[in-house]
């Protein structure tokens, strides 16, 4: 699965651009192991690898961080699927992406 389209690439604003928001941010694009716990919902793009957003590695503590795109597409599980792209994600504020209610 191609991580990021065209279109989302358009869509993300460059690195540090809502900085100031914090957790009123918006992400754009969330990622998902299928196979797995993890989530990436992410807000920021330098346009070429680096990704940034709230990283939820299922451990029940997520937080604000920076993730290489080439690091994420790389990715393969026990059953050998990869990280994938939420095809049916709106964008929304990274305060109502918390599941675990650490953000609330």
């Amino acid at each position: 699965m191609k991580l990021l389209t065209a279109a989302d690439r358009r869509a993300l604003p460059a690195l540090y651009a809502q900085e100031s928001r914090g957790y009123d941010a918006v992400a754009y694009v969330k990622f998902f192991d299928p196979c797995g716990a993890a989530t990436w919902y992410i807000t920021e793009f330098d346009g070429d690898d680096i990704l940034f957003g709230l990283c939820d590695l299922g451990f029940g503590e997520p937080e604000l961080g920076y993730v290489n795109l080439s690091e994420l597409q790389a990715v393969r599980g026990p059953l050998g699927l990869g990280v994938e792209r939420d095809l049916y994600w709106t964008p929304r504020a990274l305060r109502e992406c918390a599941v675990s209610g650490v953000l609330r």
